[in-house]
Parts: C-alpha cells; sequence; structure tokens
C-alpha cells in the first residue's frame, strides 16, 4: 500500500476502534470498517464540509452510509472528528440506550443523518438530499450568494447495489443530473454468503455509465488515489459520480482479511492480538494517542467553515430579506404563521361548497389550494400523475437542466419512496409521493423506514378498494390498509369526501414527526351534511357524523367509501325505529390518541351493538366492534368487473349493513 504512514495510522485508529468495539459487544460487522478506512480517513478529513459542535448546521455535506452493517465506521468516524460520541459511547455498541446502535438510527448519535440498514435505502436517502440540495439552491440562491450549497457522499457495498432499488434511484439520479452526488463503493467482492462471483457479477461500471453517471475505479488503500479520485467527482457538476474502490474486506486482519469471515463476525481476541501486531499498533483496546486525535480534530475546521457560512448569509439577508426569511422558516420546518387559520377555512369552505366527487379529485383540489401557502410542499408519483391527480396549478418537472417543483419518478414506486424520506430528511421540503394502493407493496419498507424515522412525508394513495373495478385482483387493494394502521408511528386517512379529503391533507401537513398515508378514491363519493363541530372534530380521527334518533342501540363505524352505505342504511334502520348512528373514522390511529372521555363519547362502551363497513380486509376491525360485533368487508381478493357490480358481489351494500344491524339489536 503507497499510503503515507501518517494517514495510515489515522486509516489505523478507525480500523482498531472498530473491530474492538465489535468484540467487546461479541457482536457486529468489522469487516467494512476496516476494508473502507482508508477511503473514509480521505473523505472525512480532506473534503466533508461538517461541525462536531454543530451536527445540524444547515450548509453542511451530508454523509449516508448504506452499508449500514458496518456502523462502527461511522461512529469511529464521529468520535475522532469530535462529535459527542465517546470512548464510552463506542464501548456499549450494540447495548441498550447506547448512542452506538447496531445500525446507524436516526436521532440515536449526532452526526447520524439517516437510518440505515435495509441495503440499498440509504442511497436512495443520499439521491433524495441531492435533489432537495439542487432544487433549494435553485429556488434560493442569487449571483453571487450560494447559501444553499453542499455535497452528498455515501459509502455502499455490493448488497447495496443487488438490491433493485439501488437501480430505480440510480438511473434517475443520472437522468436528473445530480452533480453534488458522490458515491464510493466498496467494491470488496464479499457478502455473508461468500465470494460474490457466484451470484453478482454485474459490470458496475458500464451500469452506471449507463445511467449517466461519471465512473472512477482506484485501489481503495491508495489514499494519493482516493484523493485525486474525489477532486474529479468534485469538479464533475453535471453528473453523479461513483467511485468503485478495490477494497479488501477485513484490511489488516492477517488470517480473515478478504474473507467472509471477517464480514459479520467478530475477529476473535487471538486474530485481533496478531491484527495489532500486523499494523504496529501498540495502544490497549480503546486507546488511542493524543496525536491521533489531534489529527482528527474537525471542530476547529467546521467552526471556521460555518462562521464563513453565517457571515454570508448575513450578507444575503441584508441583500434579500424576505428570501432569507422564507428559507430559514422552511429549513426549520416551520409552517407559515397564518397557515392554520387559511387551511381551516379552506376546509370550512370545501363543506359550505358541497357537491359529489371522487376523493382523489377532491385531493387534488385540496393540494391546488393548499401550495400557494406552502411553496415547500414537493410533490411527485410514480408515472401515475393523471391517475393519482398530484398535478397542481404551476406544477413543473425538475429535470437535468430545468429547475421545478415537482418530480416525475416514472415507475419506481421503491425508490422514490425512500428518495423522499431523504427529502424530509434534508429540510427544506415537505414531500409527497403518489401511486395506486395496491402499489404501496413495492414501497412498504421505505414507508416503515419514513415512520422509524418520524419524518413528514405525505404518501397519496388512490384507487383504494374493488371500487376500481375493472383492473382486477392485481390492481385492488384489500389487507394494504391494515398493514398501513398496524405500521407504528404512521397515520392513515381515509376520507370520506371532499370536506375530509381537505381535513386529512391539513392534518399530514401539520403533522410534524408522524408520516401520512391519505388515501382516496377512483370513484365518485357523496357529500355528507355537517355543522361546524362535525368539521372540527374530523381532526380527531373518528366522530358521530349522524345521531341516533331517539336512545341509542347500535353504531356503524365506516370510512371512505363505505360512509355513504352506511348514511343509507342509517336512513333505512331510523325509519325503521332502530336508534342507531354512523361513526366515520377517516384515521383510526388519531381516533385512539384522544382523550378517553371523547373516545366514549364517540363509541359508549356499553353499545355491543357495532357494525363495521370498509371494503378492504375485516379482521382489523374487530378492534372496534369486538366479538359480539360483525364487519362486512372483504376476506377474499377481488375480481374483474364494474364496482357496482363488485360491491354486490362482495355483499357489500346497504341492505347488508340493514340486516347486520338488525341481526345485533
Amino acid at each position: 500500500m503507497p499510503t503515507p504512514i501518517n494517514e495510515r495510522k489515522l486509516a489505523n485508529a478507525i480500523r482498531v476502534l472498530s473491530f474492538d468495539a465489535v468484540q467487546k459487544a461479541n457482536s457486529g460487522h468489522p469487516g467494512a470498517p476496516m476494508g473502507m478506512a482508508d477511503i473514509a480517513e480521505v473523505l472525512w478529513r480532506k473534503f466533508l464540509k461538517h461541525n462536531p459542535a454543530d451536527p445540524n448546521w444547515h450548509n453542511r455535506d451530508r454523509f449516508v452510509l448504506s452499508n449500514g452493517h458496518g456502523s462502527m465506521l461511522i461512529y469511529s468516524l464521529l468520535h475522532l472528528s469530535g462529535y459527542d460520541v465517546s470512548v464510552d459511547d463506542l464501548k456499549g455498541f450494540r447495548q441498550l440506550h447506547s448512542k452506538t446502535p447496531g445500525h446507524p438510527e436516526l436521532g440515536y448519535t449526532p452526526g447520524v443523518e439517516t437510518t440505515t440498514g435495509p441495503l440499498g435505502q440509504g442511497i436512495a436517502n443520499a439521491v433524495g438530499f441531492a435533489i432537495a440540495e439542487k432544487t433549494l439552491a435553485a429556488q434560493f440562491n442569487r449571483d453571487g450568494h450560494n447559501v444553499v450549497d453542499h455535497h452528498t457522499y455515501a459509502f455502499l457495498g455490493d448488497g447495496c447495489l443487488m438490491e433493485g432499488i439501488s437501480h430505480e434511484v440510480c438511473s434517475l439520479a443520472g437522468t436528473l443530473g445530480l452533480g453534488k452526488l458522490v458515491f464510493f463503493y466498496d467494491d470488496n467482492g464479499i457478502s455473508i454468503d461468500g465470494n460474490v462471483e457466484g451470484w453478482f457479477t454485474d459490470d458496475t461500471e458500464a451500469r452506471f455509465e449507463s445511467y449517466g453517471w461519471q465512473v472512477i475505479k482506484v485501489d481503495g488503500h491508495d489514499t494519493d488515489a482516493i484523493t485525486q479520485a474525489t477532486e474529479q467527482a468534485i469538479a464533475e457538476t453535471g453528473k453523479p459520480s461513483l467511485i468503485i474502490c478495490k477494497t479488501t474486506i477485513g484490511a489488516g486482519s492477517p488470517n480473515k482479511q478478504g474473507l467472509a469471515a471477517s464480514h459479520g463476525a467478530p475477529l476473535g481476541d487471538d486474530e485481533i492480538a496478531l491484527t495489532r501486531d500486523a499494523l504496529s499498533w501498540k495502544h490497549a483496546p480503546f486507546e488511542l494517542a493524543d496525536e491521533i486525535y489531534e489529527a482528527w480534530d474537525a471542530k476547529a475546521k467546521g467552526d471556521v467553515q460555518q462562521k464563513n457560512w453565517d457571515a454570508d448569509f448575513e450578507t444575503y439577508k441584508k441583500a434579500y430579506p424576505e428570501l432569507a426569511a422564507e428559507l430559514s422558516r422552511r429549513l426549520n420546518g416551520e409552517l407559515p404563521a397564518d397557515f392554520a387559520s387559511q387551511a381551516q377555512a379552506y376546509v370550512q369552505q370545501t363543506q359550505e361548497a358541497g357537491g359529489d366527487v371522487a376523493s382523489r379529485k377532491a385531493s387534488q383540489n385540496a393540494i391546488n389550494s393548499l401550495q400557494p401557502l406552502l411553496p415547500e410542499l414537493l410533490g411527485g408519483s410514480a408515472d401515475l400523475a393523471g391517475s393519482n391527480l398530484t398535478l397542481f396549478k404551476g406544477a413543473k418537472g425538475i429535470e437535468k437542466d430545468a429547475d421545478g417543483n415537482y418530480i416525475y419518478y416514472g415507475v419506481r414506486e421503491f425508490g422514490m419512496t425512500a428518495i423522499a424520506n431523504g427529502i424530509a430528511l434534508h429540510g427544506g421540503f415537505i414531500p409527497y409521493v403518489a401511486t395506486f394502493l395496491m402499489f404501496m407493496e413495492y414501497a412498504r419498507n421505505a414507508v416503515r423506514m419514513g415512520a422509524l424515522m418520524k419524518q413528514r412525508v405525505i404518501h397519496v394513495y388512490t384507487h383504494d378498494s374493488i371500487g376500481l373495478g375493472e383492473d382486477g385482483p392485481t390492481h385492488q387493494p384489500v389487507e394494504q390498509l391494515t398493514s398501513l394502521r398496524t405500521t407504528p408511528n404512521l397515520r392513515t386517512w381515509r376520507p370520506c369526501d371532499a370536506t375530509e379529503s381537505a381535513s386529512a391533507w391539513v392534518e399530514a401537513i401539520k403533522s410534524e414527526s408522524n408520516p401520512s398515508a391519505l388515501i382516496f378514491s377512483r370513484q365518485s363519493l357523496p357529500h355528507q351534511a355537517r355543522d361546524s363541530e362535525q368539521v372540527a372534530n374530523i381532526t380527531k380521527g373518528g366522530y358521530v357524523l349522524a345521531k341516533e334518533q331517539g336512545e341509542l342501540q347500535a353504531i356503524i363505524i365506516a370510512t371512505g367509501s363505505e360512509v355513504g352505505l352506511a348514511m343509507e342504511a342509517y336512513e333505512a334502520l331510523s325509519a325503521n325505529g332502530i336508534g342507531v348512528r354512523v361513526v366515520s373514522m377517516p384515521c383510526a390511529e388519531v381516533f385512539v390518541e384522544q382523550e378517553a372521555s371523547y373516545r366514549e363519547a364517540v363509541l359508549p362502551a356499553n353499545i355491543r351493538a357495532r357494525v363495521a363497513v370498509e371494503a378492504a380486509h375485516v379482521d382489523y376491525w374487530y378492534k372496534f366492534v369486538g366479538l359480539d360485533g360483525k364487519v362486512i368487508g372483504m376476506t377474499t381478493y377481488g375480481e374483474s368487473a364494474p364496482a357496482s357490480d363488485l360491491y354486490k358481489e362482495f355483499g357489500i351494500t346497504t341492505d347488508a349493513v340493514v340486516e347486520a344491524v338488525n341481526s345485533l339489536v
């Protein structure tokens, strides 16, 4: 290795901290940190713009460890460069409530930009960071004032490139010409099962060149070559760059380097002793010389970089005070001061306007009304803009050489959703993405990751049931609503008309630490009459839409398109002297968060005659109707036919609701 001895020592500090922590935990992945140590030393010491004293400085470069199993790499880097990650934190690797969990977790460790673990999603988040930076810069930078100006770097491994999401997002990144995006590929040829030649023989260089990337190949242990490659990547502003770094997994371990044995298990005490000798490392576990810390410390450099930016921003503020105030508001994640009042006025206007409309169209109406209040709304659809109705007046697609405020994602549901997580993480935007509810399945793990990270991402899912009709069971969702509703921290709204649709959009925008899924119909839905209190109660997730006439005997609970059926059943039952109420429950997760007194007022515990109706899987609703109640919905997949025929075929009808209530009273 032609690496200068001082830099090799600095890289070796990463190696020893990583294998010491993995050994102490008796769990983890030492191979990737040891193999990528030289790359990391070059990037973090020579190029990365960051301030350990302020990990959330807006104009910092973003760094993503997509191969998150190698988490000790980033923990070592954060510790060495001066973040609030102590030696004791490293010793607590993979232990309960430590700052150093098994995979990087947003919010646990200062300096970790995103939660990585499921391979490939980290690079998708990185693409989101780069899209956000490019778009925000176009909106706010002015001649001589580049107040949004930073790079996004990501480390990735063979596993990330084997995952299909890597194709989705890297293809789009090339198309969009994300010149400030730089990936370092740890090309070590080893995965858990051994040498990847048995299952991964892609020509990665040709693959990325076909996407429109700059590709550079280097020896991943030659710091001069890595330095030159990084400089070349930064100089290329018209396309993203992939630096393919040929490395040896577990580099430095005499008996385990280059082998799968170093990938996902501790080296062992004997091998660690041999590795220390091979590296000429004389220090005890977790001990480093002062000169190592001094060479790694990035606090002084970061402080200068941030102060320089602060000074530039003050100049920008004087020249463009309104732009500066708007940029600060958006980067801080604050809504405009008058948003709540204007949004509520829009909801009330929608109620007063009335009219039957498909909720997907009501959703588009809401976007058209709310987007002028919120220029940070950054929408997109997976090649279904005309069906999802996500385009708003003034929407302009982001292109390689054209600024915009809308992303045409193409048929990339998984990549789209993970990119949106990255956009939200970057700050300055509230992203919304759209597809058919059925194709949420392609995006499922990215939806989960957004919920895990508590990011304000709005998922628009249209064609919400068998009501989409002739496309048949491949397109008709059944179990997807249950899947979404049982995802922790995700709020799933299925509105029944234009008013609930407007309210759902407003609540999703206001939800700072919860992603939201907004579920909309293809077919037209009837407008429901409400007073002002009922309109306000939509925000509580569930409310009494139609009050019983006389003594309460039974409750019908419904969502979305089935609220109309419930109201028809209410009229028939009331005419026959049955005291029944209809509860519209557009968001069950929000409803269960309400005070017990409110929930009791809506669903009195002593009324056990309850019927839930929804054109989705029945099992979810037994938590509200109990074993004594009945649920009218789906237990099988759908069929191909007009919607009206399907509702009759599967027994989701007004008569079925009336019969179910009568059987319980």
